[in-house]
């Protein structure tokens, strides 16, 4: 369930003198827009723009080329205060013999390069220096064996921490060298392993996650704080972003997951069955009583007693059935009477559930027919001319329904036996619920006053009478949003925060809504002139690139380049990352 209004997040927020006269409204609404962006749209352009800004960093702190620093990088899973931190404690010796980064001096390497051959120990064949291959771990082998070597762990998936081949070697071989031996022999290898290089910054970093959207439109999302956020897609697509589920706060991420298998499979229908049919005693199909006698005949002819389901005759009178007695008590009626009690009370969590789901839809469908009803009463003759107070009034009803609605998940679970039977005793029990459902109810009340009182025709009211609608508007969203603010408040302090198990968190609460991300610009930000965007040359190079440039981080708004349409409007070659080039781009002038 999305918010509908996210896409007019500059209409909703263009004019808010209507607000002029309310007190400690203004704090609550006013919208100033943010110095930068906490979350932030990875497209395939701007990919190894990301991937650079930590590269740089690792490399002008430790004095690496870029292949020692991304083997640094992927080890720590893109965490660059994880790697920092490792670094001051443990020291640089330690830091780079865990991650596979070979520093080794070569003492024999001027007299490798004057022989003529060279033995390797893998094929135990005297090959020409010149087709042999060190590392930096001191290892060298002949480039045969080297490229084979390659092309298994690349087909085998292990592309980003390929190890050298000598015996209990921990070392990282130097993707430049994997790149020029596995093109000579297979080009397409070596894209995969470029690719591979790219994605393991989006595949490996916790900060990072795939957008979840179905088709795919290609893009990731990358949070700059707390990674327990909802976030919005360039794509349109609202998601959490700690388990790719649409947005579902205040529920945790597993509540969320039971939930939603629960109503997607057929676990209520057998519980439906349990409830209102008995198996037969001699064919076990499932019988629905459609009487009232409590003998029943199944279809394939036997007889049995409703009551314990026992086989009999068909002989009986008004009060009993012959030679047949059931009067005590049985485990089986028990187990009935328990799952008959569970099925009620899921019914009426979903049942709320779904109605304000479709309270939702049918909201959203109604967007366009109070717009219309602004456009007639903009048009005609009449002292009134702002009416973003309906567009702040819908965004406030769009976002406070999509919250009720997740509440009643979160309630059944909250209060039931399944995930917190050991957590509190009945007496703390029956006390948060009545805390939560109260605040639930004020709500839930206070939202259908605000759909109510959006729905009227204020396109034929007077002006006296809009003014009346608008000020009922106003005062509803600011209530409703105090009451979600707390609504949170109690959840995290009061329902989840007083309990032993760390697992259930929810995302926070924002009064604007879910923050739609910023997209990163693809452009190189030059130190000497940041106000320009330079050009990228995308041909490949084994050397270590100079940290003599850093790159350009945040939005192209923030950076004062427009990434993509100014490199398509200059008409550079290359100008546009392609993720199927080689993870070495220098940069040109």
């Amino acid at each position: 369930m999305e918010d509908c209004m996210s896409s007019d997040d500059e209409y909703y927020y263009s004019d808010l003198n209507s607000l002029d006269g309310l007190e400690n409204y203004e704090s609550d609404f006013q919208w100033v827009p943010p110095k930068g962006s906490t979350t932030q749209v990875i497209t395939k352009e701007s990919l190894l723009t990301a991937q650079r800004e930590d590269l740089r960093r690792v490399m002008e702190l430790l004095s690496l080329g870029e292949h020692h620093a991304r083997t640094l990088l992927i080890y720590h899973r893109w965490d660059v205060e994880k790697l920092f931190s490792v670094y001051v404690d443990k020291g640089k010796a330690f830091l780079f013999a865990e991650a596979g980064v070979g520093m080794v001096e070569h003492q024999n390497h001027d007299s490798l390069l004057l022989s003529s051959t060279i033995m390797c120990d893998i094929c135990i064949e005297d090959v020409p220096s010149d087709d042999a291959t060190r590392m930096d771990c001191g290892h060298c082998f002949c480039n045969n064996c080297w490229t084979e070597h390659f092309i298994v762990k690349i087909s085998e998936g292990q592309s980003k921490r390929i190890r050298c081949m000598a015996h209990k070697c921990n070392a990282i071989c130097d993707e430049a060298i994997v790149r020029k031996l596995v093109s000579k022999k297979k080009p397409n290898m070596a894209e995969k392993f470029d690719r591979f290089l790219l994605e393991s910054y989006i595949d490996d970093n916790k900060r990072v996650q795939w957008c979840p959207s179905t088709p795919h439109c290609g893009n990731a999302i990358r949070v700059e704080d707390d990674d327990l956020c909802e976030v919005e897609c360039s794509c349109g697509l609202q998601f959490c972003f700690s388990c790719l589920s649409q947005a579902h706060s205040p529920c945790s991420c597993l509540m969320w997951e039971l939930w939603a298998k629960k109503c997607k499979d057929e676990s209520e229908t057998v519980n439906w069955m349990t409830v209102h049919t008995k198996p037969c005693p001699k064919c076990h199909k499932p019988v629905e009583k459609n009487g009232g006698c409590n003998l029943v005949s199944c279809i394939c002819g036997q007889s049995f007693c409703w009551l314990c389901g026992g086989a009999t005759g068909r002989d009986h009178t008004w009060t009993s059935i012959t030679n047949h007695s059931c009067g005590r008590y049985k485990e089986q009626e028990k187990k009935a009477e328990q799952a008959k009690r569970d099925l009620y009370r899921y019914m009426h969590y979903h049942n709320r559930y779904k109605a304000h789901t479709d309270s939702f839809k049918l909201e959203s469908k109604l967007k366009d027919t109070i717009l219309e009803k602004v456009n007639v009463s903009e048009e005609r003759e009449s002292t009134l001319r702002d009416y973003s107070w309906v567009n702040n009034g819908l965004y406030r009803l769009f976002r406070s329904r999509r919250v009720l609605s997740y509440t009643y998940p979160f309630a059944y679970y909250m209060f039931g036996d399944e995930l917190f039977q050991d957590e509190m005793t009945q007496e703390e029990r029956d006390i948060k619920q009545h805390l939560f459902e109260d605040q639930q109810q004020q709500l839930e009340a206070n939202v259908e006053k605000l759909s109510r009182v959006l729905e009227e025709p204020f396109d034929q009211f007077t002006d006296d009478k809009v003014m009346e609608i608008r000020m009922q508007v106003i005062n509803l969203s600011v209530i409703i949003d105090t009451i979600c603010q707390k609504m949170y408040d109690c959840i995290e302090n009061d329902l989840l925060g007083s309990l032993q198990l760390g697992i259930h968190n929810i995302a926070p609460y924002k009064s604007k809504g879910i923050e739609r991300a910023s997209e990163l610009s693809a452009c190189w930000a030059n130190k000497a002139s940041a106000d320009e965007c330079l050009p990228l040359d995308c041909g490949t190079s084994g050397g270590t690139t100079q940290p003599d440039r850093s790159s350009g981080s945040g939005s192209s708004e923030e950076s004062g380049c427009s990434s993509r349409k100014r490199a398509r409007k200059e008409g550079l070659a290359g100008a546009v990352f392609d993720l199927n080039l080689p993870a070495e781009v220098v940069d040109r002038n």
